[in-house]
């Protein structure tokens, strides 16, 4: 077996030792038998082996043990191997025959009835009671692509999915797009596609891709190469609260494979294993177990059998399928992931698509479609499919907007709220008797607080199922109105019937949290501190929704809107606290130069010209910095400084990706920037034809940063010739290019005047003895002061940013040269950096990340 290679057996055993481990792990058993009958193995080696949890550790095991018993033993092992490969082909063949056999056939037949049965209506929209919508007529396509969606935590997942989408339909869509059929299927593929990870915001789409898969199976559409598909979803999940198995898991809701699913597990090469909604696990936390179990009648926790699942300790030879938010992701052993794609939502000709459906008239849809169109807030919404049918359910109860078209988020929501009470009430005068029940009146702001406590309680602890047997019978009692905001989900246990509940979407419970915290005496919860703990899972940015939400409902327009529709009482006093902590809070910032971006969202929630025109902060410095922004980030900016006159002391965009659109779209005011950070953005030539523009026209503008945006010579060409023109920029900071020797000595005549300081560390630099003479063009780092105010801004952004940001930060100031640790501020920089990858470390839950952490561990520790 191992002549080909040219080497003993027993190296054989040493080179071979990863591909042994692959091949073996699913007949151990087998394997172990045999080698104790040639008297390869003792008593003692067998029971050793045992000893270890998993099929791929014992196979590890026997292959240290026999590498201590010499060459003879090792070609016994391998002569057993090829006997049982063999044996396994013959297997093969005759469960081919099997698979065949008609019994076999009508069993696959009849599941695949059970699941068309199933998925054949509409689960994921709400519908009234004893309403069917056919999932084969409203079913509309998503657009898949392959990559891995990380998520910055500090920002909501919903808030960043605008410029996510952006960033992934300009690397090639059209080329990586990818149908239900082909998610198992990848063109050249180093291994087979075994462990496909499915992710994307809330409200995109997961679950009914997963109702597609199993709708077009069980009408055998499908081309995938399964014969079963086991569906499995984690709100079903979280009901199991002892010891149970995987085979009971799978009997829980498909008892008609109850004879058969013996035999369908032990041919786990034709299962598709479906576990849908990770996020929503109660467990997801904690899923880096080192407990597994091998066998399917092993009885052992959720959490064990799910990470035996994903690992491949369990049904090695099976397919899975695993969904889940973004949020969730980083708590998923995602090496054990072959392939990860991401559910971009609706393209343009699909929410065309979805208006027709939902309108059901070519003419109408095509006029509301229009309507959307016009508004870019509405449009760029309409590509969650969630938010799609939140915006067609407007467009329906109010005719096509024939009033005020919504200017922001909660516009939106308003409206949303209006149009379901209206369609439910039949009379939008008349919102104080919604029904009665037993006798009592139901006023419709009583049941809308209730709903609004419920999403704000559970918001708080960062809830979104809620479990009928926890929760108040007033709120569900009696009134229809509440299922137009709650799905609900009814499980069978055995003795029992569980009931699940969960907000439509996730920003609908944010809204309702909103409302509830508007009306009554909460408080509303303390924004987060500007210098951040150490620790990356701190999630601050999941209540930003909510704070814009609040912002919104507390202005004037939809203050007097809910009062009179909704018969919401609003305190004067709250609504006046709540601007003057706006306009408070605003002028910090502005004038320490903290992050600003949210607290902007919720100036502009407000529309009220006059709050902004309040805030006059003595210095005027916006920090965005490290936020990837959207078109809706960028108009709220815009928002707030076409209301601030004067000169912009400081504006940072560092690490905000724009491109050359964005840069344009803002110009205006970069003219009037005293200080401009502009770093770590993809600069081309078009992006550099901005700043050239704005250096040729400002007389304000004299710090300006372009460091890390991968400009070469002929982009600092164009910018120095902007800065002879003008002659008021006074430094330039420019680290991490690809500017050459030549090229940087193309700025020699401009210092060190009207250029007192040029810093181009880490570019393409040979020859730096001549630069070193000039005195205002840095080349290295010195003992200089202003390095030290530089390590303080390096060691600030690291302690914000992810541990994904964190890595490619620390490949940046870890090039600092071993003579330069002798300075002073690089010890301090290194040692502060050294504790806070230390305790990124401790809290770290994700294998690969951790060792890249380690990895600068040792570097910063010199």
């Amino acid at each position: 077996m191992v002549e080909k290679y040219g080497f003993s057996s027993l190296t054989a055993i040493r080179v071979l030792r990863v591909s042994l481990v692959d091949e073996l792990e699913g007949h151990i058993d087998s394997l172990l038998e045999a080698l104790m009958k040639s008297e390869v193995l003792t008593r003692d080696d067998h029971e050793e082996v045992l000893c270890l949890l998993g099929p791929r550790a014992r196979v590890r095991k026997v292959l240290d043990i026999l590498e201590c018993k010499g060459e003879e033993a090792a070609k016994i092992f391998f002569s057993i191997c090829s006997h049982q490969q063999e044996l396994q082909t013959y297997s093969k063949d005759g469960n081919a025959n099997q698979s065949q056999s008609k019994e076999y056939k009508n069993l696959i037949q009849n599941h695949k009835d059970v699941l068309r049965r199933r998925s054949e209506s509409m689960l994921f929209y709400n519908t009234r009671c004893g309403e069917k919508i056919l999932f084969s007529e409203h079913y509309v396509n998503l657009l898949l692509v392959d990559g891995h969606q990380g998520l910055e935590i500090k920002r909501h997942e919903v808030l960043s999915f605008g410029q996510n989408r952006l960033s992934l339909q300009h690397k090639s869509v059209v080329n990586r797009k990818i149908t239900p059929d082909e998610l198992f299927f990848k063109a050249n593929a180093k291994h087979p596609v075994k462990k496909v990870l499915v992710t994307g915001v809330a409200g995109i789409g997961k679950t009914i891709l997963v109702q597609k898969i199993l709708f077009d199976f069980g009408e055998n559409r499908s081309k995938l190469a399964f014969d079963f598909i086991l569906h499995l979803s984690f709100r079903d999940l979280n009901l199991i609260d002892k010891p149970t198995n995987f085979r009971d898991m799978v009997l829980r809701k498909n008892r008609h494979l109850v004879k058969e699913l013996d035999n369908i597990l032990a041919h786990d090469e034709k299962l598709l294993i479906i576990l849908d909604g990770f996020d929503e696990f109660r467990h997801y936390r904690k899923s880096d177990v080192d407990v597994f179990v091998t066998e399917p009648g092993e009885d052992a926790e959720v959490l064990e059998i799910f990470g035996s699942l994903m690992q491949g300790e369990l049904l090695p030879n099976a397919s899975v399928l695993l969904t889940s938010r973004p949020a969730a992701i980083d708590y998923i052993p995602v090496g054990c992931i072959d392939r990860f794609v991401v559910i971009v939502g609706f393209s343009l000709s699909e929410v065309r698509d979805f208006f027709l459906r939902y309108f059901q008239d070519l003419d109408l849809a095509a006029r509301m479609f229009t309507v959307v169109s016009e508004n870019d807030l509405m449009l760029t919404l309409s590509y969650i499919p969630a938010f799609c049918n939140i915006v067609c359910c407007i467009l329906k109860e109010s005719k096509g907007l024939c009033g005020e078209s919504p200017r922001t988020m909660t516009d939106i929501y308003v409206q949303y709220l209006v149009a379901l009470l209206c369609s439910q009430t039949h009379a939008r005068s008349k919102p104080v008797l919604l029904e009665q029940t037993a006798g009592t009146p139901h006023q419709l702001s009583d049941v809308v607080l209730q709903l609004g406590r419920l999403a704000f309680q559970r918001l708080m602890e960062q809830q979104t199922l809620f479990y009928g047997s926890n929760l108040d019978p007033a709120i569900l009692e009696g009134c229809s109105l509440v299922s137009s905001f709650l799905d609900k989900t009814v499980t069978q246990e055995p003795g029992c019937t569980e009931v699940v509940y969960s907000f439509v979407h996730l920003t609908v419970q944010e809204f309702f949290a909103a409302m509830y915290c508007a009306v009554t005496d909460d408080s509303l919860p303390d924004a987060p501190r500007h210098a951040p703990s150490s620790e990356e899972g701190s999630n601050w940015g999941h209540l930003d929704l909510f704070k814009r939400f609040l912002s919104g409902i507390l202005s004037e327009r939809n203050a007097k809107l809910l009062s009179r529709q909704v018969g919401l009482c609003f305190r004067k006093e709250k609504v006046e606290n709540y601007r003057q902590r706006i306009v408070r809070e605003l002028r910090m910032l502005c004038e320490n130069g903290a992050h600003i971006l949210n607290h902007l969202h919720c100036l502009f929630e407000q529309q009220d010209s006059c709050l902004a025109l309040t805030v006059q902060p003595k210095a005027l410095r916006i920090n965005v910095s490290d936020e990837t922004l959207s078109q809706m980030d960028l108009n709220v900016i815009k928002y707030f400084l076409n209301l601030t006159k004067g000169n912009i002391s400081e504006l940072d965009l560092t690490g905000t990706g724009l491109m050359h659109k964005g840069l344009r779209d803002i110009q205006p005011f970069l003219v009037r920037c005293g200080n401009l950070w502009l770093g770590e953005n993809n600069l081309d030539m078009d992006s550099v034809q901005v700043i050239v523009d704005v250096l040729k026209e400002s007389d304000s503008i004299i710090n300006l940063g372009i460091g890390w945006s991968n400009i070469g010579d002929d982009e600092l060409l164009a910018i120095s010739s902007a800065i002879r023109l003008k002659g008021t920029l006074k430094e330039l900071w420019m680290e991490g290019n690809h500017v050459s020797s030549s090229g940087l000595l193309s700025l020699c005549d401009l210092t060190p005047n009207p250029l007192r300081k040029v810093v181009a560390i880490w570019n393409d630099l040979k020859d730096t003895e001549a630069l070193c003479n000039r005195e205002s063009i840095i080349v290295n780092f010195t003992d200089d002061s202003a390095w030290n105010l530089w390590g303080e801004w390096v060691f600030k952004r690291c302690q914000v940013s992810s541990n994904e940001k964190l890595v490619t930060v620390l490949r940046k100031v870890c090039n600092i040269s071993v003579h330069c640790l002798e300075v002073q501020w690089a010890k301090s920089l290194y040692r502060k950096l050294s504790q806070l990858v230390k305790h990124r470390i401790e809290s770290c839950t994700e294998e690969d990340m951790s060792k890249k952490l380690k990895m600068f561990e040792g570097t910063l520790n010199l």
